[in-house]
């Protein structure tokens, strides 16, 4: 048996040891080694929650944070809707809070609205009970978080195997200082939509959109402080939500800073067309250490043991 599918196997021996009926998660506290079964102990959490095939029979709940958590009772965003296409679906991360899979079809109702797009195409939200994942983020945890691809989505028949292979288009020149030719005013209006919603607490994309936006927008600027600049985001644009209204165990993300951010973008651009010198005291980067069952709360076992 391949150690993949024997994780799964563990994970759904796991499961059949526990009541399948709905139950609400209390709030989040960090996993006592002593609470851990044998099992679980010294394998990496993301392989534990990447090997769940699908979300757990709980009420649905975020515990944790953004890069430190789990998702009880995901929902999933059907593969293909009226406005939308998940993406990459062999990956199985179009997983998540109901209010984000809400949210997304909303967001795409908009889209559809806007010249030369039918709706969106959907990147990662979260694994079907969040968790660490084996490749790619180090967010997308709680299913609060959502990729969102800058590609148009003008084809919304494209078939499983054309979204595996698919990729989305680049919106920047000058190492993201700036916008390149394919940026339109419908990119601005759909991040815009995007950041406008109440649900939302952030949004991450290349510093070049964000100068662009705040050059571009003459009406309410308000919508601009949730839109921050971040590397590597200038082939999808990343939201992250609020944790849900009534939530006890989900670790809010810190409010941005008051403004509307433009002079930061501003900077952003300037330090990527004339780098400063690299710092000499600055700490040296330390490897990063593969996250177990005693980093995430302690609900997110019962996460993973849930029917």
């Amino acid at each position: 048996m391949g150690r993949v599918t024997l994780i799964s196997a563990l994970v759904l021996a796991l499961a059949g040891c526990m009541e399948t009926k709905e139950t609400t998660p209390a709030a989040a506290a960090v996993v006592s080694s002593q609470n851990i079964p044998a099992a679980m102990r010294g394998v990496p959490a993301k392989q534990l929650f990447g090997a769940a095939p699908q979300g757990s029979a709980q009420v649905p709940a975020p515990f944790g944070g953004y890069a430190r958590g789990c998702l009880a009772g995901g929902a999933t965003l059907p593969e293909t809707g009226p406005t939308w296409q998940a993406m990459r679906l062999s990956r199985n991360r179009n997983w998540g809070h109901p209010e984000a899979i809400d949210f997304v079809q909303d967001l795409s109702r908009f889209a559809a609205t806007q010249p030369g797009w039918k709706g969106l195409y959907v990147g990662d939200i979260s694994q079907p009970r969040g968790g660490p994942m084996v490749s790619g983020h180090a967010s997308h945890q709680m299913g609060l978080d959502i990729d969102i691809w800058l590609r148009p989505a003008a084809d919304l028949g494209l078939s499983r195997t054309a979204r595996e292979n698919i990729s989305s288009v680049s919106m920047q020149r000058a190492n993201g200082a700036h916008t390149n030719s394919r940026w339109t005013r419908a990119h601005h209006e759909i991040v815009k939509a995007a950041a406008s919603d109440p649900r939302t607490a952030r949004i991450f994309i290349f510093a070049g959109a964000k100068a662009q936006m705040c050059r571009d927008e003459t009406g309410d600027r308000a919508w601009l402080r949730k839109v921050r600049p971040w590397w590597g985001h200038h082939y999808h644009f990343h939201v992250r939500m609020n944790c849900p209204y009534g939530t006890t165990g989900c670790q809010a993300q810190e409010s941005p800073p008051p403004g509307d951010g433009c002079a930061e973008a501003d900077q952003w651009v300037r330090n990527i067309l004339n780098p400063p010198p690299p710092d000499p005291d600055a700490p040296k980067p330390q490897p990063k250490r593969e996250l177990t069952m005693t980093d995430l709360p302690q609900q997110c076992v019962g996460v993973l043991q849930a029917g």
